[in-house]
């Protein structure tokens, strides 16, 4: 089953478009959508919570249409993100109150819990706050009423180290619940490296694939060698290829093949989430 699912999804603006982009989210898993900043993620996002309207497709969340059943869908998901939605003139305390009485399932002993354990004072000014401290606020308010999904957008990209490491580890946590989903968009792959069961990728406003993290990672390979070996048709085996004075490096996506192909003439590595979105976004040849 699908916690969402997006089909046909187009929204045309004057330097940008969102072409035609369908995405499942599994219900029980974490899915990380990636890319590189401004290719739509953060667009999708806004399509997938009614904040901006498609031009054309569909949006459906727990079966349910947006926006049609937008208020039922709400009660039910968190949203986490480094925008901060909130009234900057007010204290956590003051927004805590204008916020609970819109959610059924509000619980207060839980918020304040999370306020402790992120070490937020309900004193403080919306405005008072670093970035970081804003997004542990969202997310002391996404998991304060049983939400059964959260959508995260780029929810990493303002907090420290260790933060990000206890965001995290607290987002497996959640996951040992088989009915939450998590969607986490983010151009820091190295955080869905820990957490991620399934791996989207948009690039430029266009569907490029979903597969499981595992499936990817174990499909995709780094291969590094002498550019003698590189001919008009050896390049067409590279999803994207770097060329340097000493050799080149690039990105295959059937390993198998690769290895037959090579043999001993190269080296083969693993290749990391991040070689996958850089080589393939930068598609073709990269000179060095």
């Amino acid at each position: 089953m699908n916690a969402i699912e997006l089909r046909n999804l187009t929204k045309i603006y004057p330097h940008f478009t969102i072409d035609n982009v369908s995405l499942d989210v599994k219900k029980g898993y974490i899915t990380g959508l990636i890319g590189p900043n401004g290719v739509g993620k953060s667009t999708l996002i806004k399509m997938m919570l009614g904040m901006v309207r498609p031009d054309s497709g569909t949006v459906t969340i727990f079966g349910c249409d947006m926006p049609a059943q937008e208020v039922d869908i709400k009660q039910r998901i968190g949203v986490v993100s480094d925008d901060c939605f909130y009234y900057e003139h007010l204290t956590i305390r003051d927004m805590n109150q204008m916020i609970a009485p819109f959610y059924k399932k509000w619980n207060d002993k839980k918020f304040n819990r999370y306020l402790e354990q992120f070490e937020l004072s309900p004193k403080m000014k919306i405005e008072n706050l670093s970035k970081g401290m804003k997004v542990k606020f969202a997310l002391a308010v996404a998991l304060s009423h049983e939400a059964e999904l959260l959508i995260m957008d780029e929810p990493t990209s303002g907090l420290d180290p260790v933060f990000r490491r206890e965001m995290l580890d607290l987002l497996a946590d959640i996951m040992q619940d088989e009915h939450k989903s998590i969607i986490f968009s983010t151009h820091i792959t190295t955080d869905l490296d820990r957490i991620a069961d399934y791996i989207t990728f948009i690039n430029r406003g266009k569907f490029v694939f979903s597969d499981t993290k595992d499936s990817l990672l174990e499909r995709y390979a780094i291969v590094k060698g002498d550019s003698q070996l590189l001919d008009s048709d050896i390049r067409k085996v590279f999803v994207g290829l770097r060329e340097t004075a000493v050799g080149f490096e690039g990105l295959v996506a059937d390993r198998e093949k690769a290895a037959q192909l090579f043999g001993d003439y190269v080296i083969l590595d693993k290749a990391s989430l991040e070689d996958i979105m850089y080589f393939t976004a930068k598609g073709g040849f990269i000179h060095a």
